[in-house]
């Protein structure tokens, strides 16, 4: 599936992780996640950058407070939270 509709199938449960890790250089905009994250979120799940914060829709355009965005339910988050963090250290 190559669309944000990727938060719609994984908040009916088609799925369970929606990982997006993008090169150190792209910022991702707001309007691509704004209602995909709603739509998580109100199904139950969670969705964080990769530094385990909210994504934060109130400072512009962009989100660039962090690299990355996770969406998944609150059970698995804190594995996929850590498992990210880990990968993204070795990047370093």
């Amino acid at each position: 599936m190559d669309s944000q509709a990727k938060y719609g199938a994984l908040a009916r449960g088609d799925g369970a992780i929606f990982l997006r890790i993008p090169h150190k250089s792209y910022i991702e905009t707001v309007w691509d996640h704004a209602a995909g994250s709603i739509i998580v979120t109100e199904a139950g799940g969670m969705v964080k950058d990769a530094a385990g914060n909210d994504l934060d829709f109130c400072k512009g355009r962009y989100l660039d407070r962090d690299r990355g965005i996770i969406a998944t339910n609150k059970h698995l988050m804190p594995l996929v939270l850590k498992a990210v963090q880990e990968a993204m250290k070795e990047e370093q």
